[in-house]
């Protein structure tokens, strides 16, 4: 006998054993045609632009894996600059502050004003 898990009663279910070998919908076929590329696609259609092809931004990946990997003693969160000093600096303040805010509402609600 063939099982099925059943989506209504939430148990297993006595089933044929073509549905009990692709469950939940699922089919054993295989799509016709391969889905469109997203990120690859040119900005310009290619009868368009002749034999070069435009596309959206270049690849600046190896200049960010030069860029990191260099061994220089600098953290990876603050290699791209001023940017990311500010970046960081802001969330340190603000993490410091919560903390502070924190214990001083523990400190007053431990301590009630008396009467």
């Amino acid at each position: 006998m063939y099982y099925k898990f059943s989506g209504v009663t939430q148990k297993l279910t006595g089933s044929a054993p073509t549905a009990a070998y692709s469950p939940q919908g699922l089919r054993p076929n295989v799509p016709a045609e391969a889905p469109t590329m997203i990120f690859g696609t040119p900005t310009k259609v290619v009868s368009e632009a002749g034999s070069t092809v435009e596309y959206m931004g270049t690849n600046r990946v190896p200049d960010f894996q030069r860029l990191f990997q260099t061994s220089d003693g600098i953290p990876i969160h603050l290699k791209r600059g001023l940017s990311d000093r500010l970046l960081y600096r802001t969330t340190m303040a603000l993490t410091l502050g919560g903390a502070v805010y924190c214990l001083v509402a523990l400190y007053i609600a431990a301590n009630p004003p008396k009467k």
